[in-house]
C-alpha cells in the first residue's frame, strides 16, 4: 500500500500535467484556427464591401441614365404641348379676327339695308306717278279712238266691226312711236335715279353671297403629267380601266382633252375614292389590276380618316363638345353630299352659325343652338340603302347617339308639317330658311334648268315680230332677233317691254333676265 500510493499520485499528477499540456496545445491550435478563420472572414467582408460599392456605383449610373432619359422625354412632351398650345392660341386669335370682321360686315349690311329701303320707297313713289301718267295717256287715246269710230260710222258704209278693226290698226300704228318714246323716257329716268341704288344693291349682293357656293356636279377632273399616261391607264385590251371601274363604281372617261381624264358618277364619296386612287396610281407609275385594287382599298381607308378629321375639325371650330365619334363621322360625310346644288356640310355650318347668333341675341343656349343647326340635316349622311326620308333618318340617328330632345325636335322640324316645340328649334328653322334664301345657296336640277331655257325661248318666239331667239348666259339673258320689215327701231323698245311682261307672267326664275332686241337690215345686190 505504501508503494501504491506514490504511484497513484504520480499517475494522477501525470494525468493532470498531460491534461493541462493537452489543453494548452489544443487551445493554441484552436487559437490558430480562429485567427485563420477571422482573417478569412475579414477578406470575405472586404470583397463583399468592394462588390457592394461596385454594384452601388453601377446602380447609381443606371439610375442617372434613366433619369436623364425620362427628363429628355418629359422635355420633349412639354415642348410638343407648348407647340400645340401655341397653335390653339393662333387659331383662337384667327377666329376672333374673323368674328370682328363679320361684326363689321353685319353693321355695313344693316346700313345698306336701311339705304336700300329708303331708295326703294322713293323709287316706288316715282313709278306710281309714272303709272298714273301712262293711265291718263291711255284714257286720252281711248277717247280719241271712240270719237273717230263714231265719225267713221256716220260717213262710211263699213260695218261697225270692220270700222273698229280699221281704226284700231291705224291708231295703234300712230301711237306706237309715242308709246315707245314714253317707255324710253321712263326707262332713262328710272335708270338715272337708280344709279345710287344700283351701287347699294351690288354691295348687298356681294355681302349675301359671301358664303361658298357649290355647284351641282357629277364629274371630277384628274390632271395627267402627259398624254402617254392615258394608254397606261387603259391598259392592254382595256383591262386596267375595266378593273378600275369595277372596283370604284365610277366611269372613267378618256377623250381628246389634253393631259386630263374625267371621273363621272353620282356618288361623291365613290368619286372621291376613285380620284384619290387614280392620283396615287399616276404618281406611283405602276398601273396594273393588282396595284389598282391595292390603291383603291388604301384610298378608302384614307378617305375614312379624312372624313373623321373633317368632322372633328368642324365640331372643334363650332365649339361643340361631348359628341360621339360615330356622329362626328356622319358629320364628316356631309362634306361629300350635294343637295340642290349646295354642299350639305357647308350649309349645315352656315345654319349652325346663324342659329348661334340668333340664340345669343335672345339669351338662349348658343352651344345647343349651334349643335342643333349642325345636325338638322344629319340624315342626309346616311347610306342610300337606308329607307325613309332624311328627316326620319336624322331623328333615328339623334336618338341612337342620345342627343338632347331639343336637337331631335330641330331635326324633325325641318318638315314643314311639323311645328317646333322649343325656341332653339324655331331659331334653327329660321336660320335654315335664311341660309337657303340667299343667292346661290340653292339651285335646281339640270332637267329643270334646261326646261327653263327652252321655255324662255318659246315665249320669245311666240311673238309674230320675232324671227329667232337665243337664251344665253345660263338663262340670265335672252337675245331676240326680230323681222326688220315688221318692227321699227322705236317699236323695238315696246317689243322688249312686251316680252319682259310675258316672261314675268308665265315663268318663275331666280334673279333677273335681260331682254335684248336685235334689229338688222341687210341690202344685197350682185354686180354682173
Amino acid at each position: 500500500m505504501t508503494y501504491l500510493l506514490p504511484i497513484i499520485l504520480a499517475i494522477i499528477a501525470a494525468f493532470v500535467v498531460g491534461t493541462t499540456v493537452g489543453i494548452f496545445f489544443n487551445k493554441k491550435i484552436v487559437d490558430k484556427k480562429l485567427t485563420k478563420a477571422h482573417m478569412s472572414a475579414q477578406d470575405i467582408l472586404e470583397d463583399a464591401k468592394r462588390q457592394a460599392q461596385t454594384s452601388a456605383k453601377e446602380a447609381i449610373l443606371e439610375a442617372r441614365e434613366k433619369s436623364n432619359h425620362y427628363r429628355s422625354n418629359i422635355e420633349k412632351e412639354i415642348k410638343q404641348r407648348r407647340i400645340e398650345v401655341q397653335r390653339q392660341e393662333n387659331r383662337l386669335i384667327q377666329r376672333e379676327d374673323s368674328l370682328d370682321r363679320k361684326d363689321d360686315a353685319f353693321d355695313k349690311r344693316e346700313d345698306s339695308l336701311n339705304k336700300r329701303e329708303d331708295s326703294l320707297n322713293k323709287r316706288e313713289e316715282k313709278l306710281n306717278l309714272n303709272q298714273k301718267k301712262l293711265e291718263q295717256k291711255q284714257q286720252q287715246a281711248d277717247m280719241l279712238v271712240k270719237q273717230r269710230q263714231a265719225e267713221l260710222e256716220h260717213i262710211s258704209t263699213l260695218s261697225q266691226e270692220e270700222a273698229q278693226e280699221l281704226i284700231i290698226n291705224e291708231t295703234k300704228q300712230e301711237l306706237a312711236d309715242e308709246r315707245a318714246k314714253m317707255v324710253k323716257d321712263s326707262y332713262n329716268l328710272a335708270r338715272k335715279e337708280s344709279s345710287e341704288n344700283a351701287k347699294n344693291l351690288v354691295i348687298e349682293a356681294i355681302q349675301q353671297s359671301a358664303a361658298d357656293i357649290v355647284s351641282e356636279t357629277t364629274v371630277s377632273v384628274v390632271n395627267l403629267p402627259n398624254d402617254d399616261m392615258k394608254g397606261r391607264i387603259i391598259g392592254r385590251e382595256g383591262r386596267n380601266i375595266r378593273t378600275f371601274e369595277t372596283l370604284t363604281g365610277i366611269d372613267l372617261v378618256i377623250d381628246d382633252t389634253p393631259e386630263a381624264v374625267v371621273l363621272s358618277g353620282f356618288d361623291p364619296i365613290r368619286r372621291e375614292v376613285a380620284k384619290m386612287a387614280l392620283e396615287s396610281l399616276i404618281k406611283d407609275g405602276r398601273i396594273h389590276p393588282a396595284r389598282i385594287e391595292e390603291m383603291v382599298e388604301k384610298s378608302r381607308r384614307e378617305l375614312d380618316e379624312k372624313i373623321q378629321e373633317i368632322g372633328e375639325e368642324t365640331v372643334f371650330d363650332l365649339g361643340i363638345h361631348s359628341m360621339s365619334p360615330e356622329m362626328i363621322m356622319m358629320i364628316g360625310k356631309l362634306k361629300f353630299k350635294i343637295y340642290h346644288g349646295r354642299n350639305v356640310l357647308s350649309h349645315s355650318i352656315e345654319v349652325a352659325k346663324l342659329a348661334g347668333v340668333l340664340a345669343a341675341e335672345l339669351g338662349e343656349d348658343v352651344v345647343l343652338a349651334k349643335r342643333a343647326g349642325l345636325l338638322h340635316e344629319i340624315g342626309r349622311s346616311a347610306d342610300n340603302d337606308n329607307e325613309g326620308s332624311h328627316i326620319d333618318l336624322g331623328v333615328d340617328l339623334a336618338k341612337k347617339f342620345k342627343e338632347s330632345p331639343v336637337v331631335i325636335d330641330s331635326i324633325a322640324s325641318d318638315n314643314e308639317d311639323s311645328e317646333p316645340k322649343f325656341i332653339v328649334s324655331e331659331l334653327v328653322n329660321i336660320a335654315n330658311k335664311i341660309a337657303i334664301a340667299r343667292p346661290g345657296a340653292k339651285s335646281k336640277s339640270l332637267e329643270s334648268f334646261v326646261h327653263r331655257l327652252e321655255s324662255l325661248e318659246t315665249i320669245s318666239d311666240s311673238f309674230d315680230e320675232v324671227k329667232k331667239s337665243y337664251a344665253i348666259q345660263a338663262g340670265r339673258e335672252i337675245r331676240v332677233i326680230v323681222k326688220p320689215e315688221k318692227v321699227s327701231d322705236t317699236q323695238a323698245v315696246v317689243l322688249a317691254r312686251d316680252i319682259k311682261n310675258k316672261i314675268e307672267e308665265d315663268m318663275e326664275y331666280p334673279g333677273h333676265i335681260k331682254v335684248t332686241i336685235i334689229r338688222e337690215v341687210r341690202s344685197i345686190e350682185y354686180a354682173k
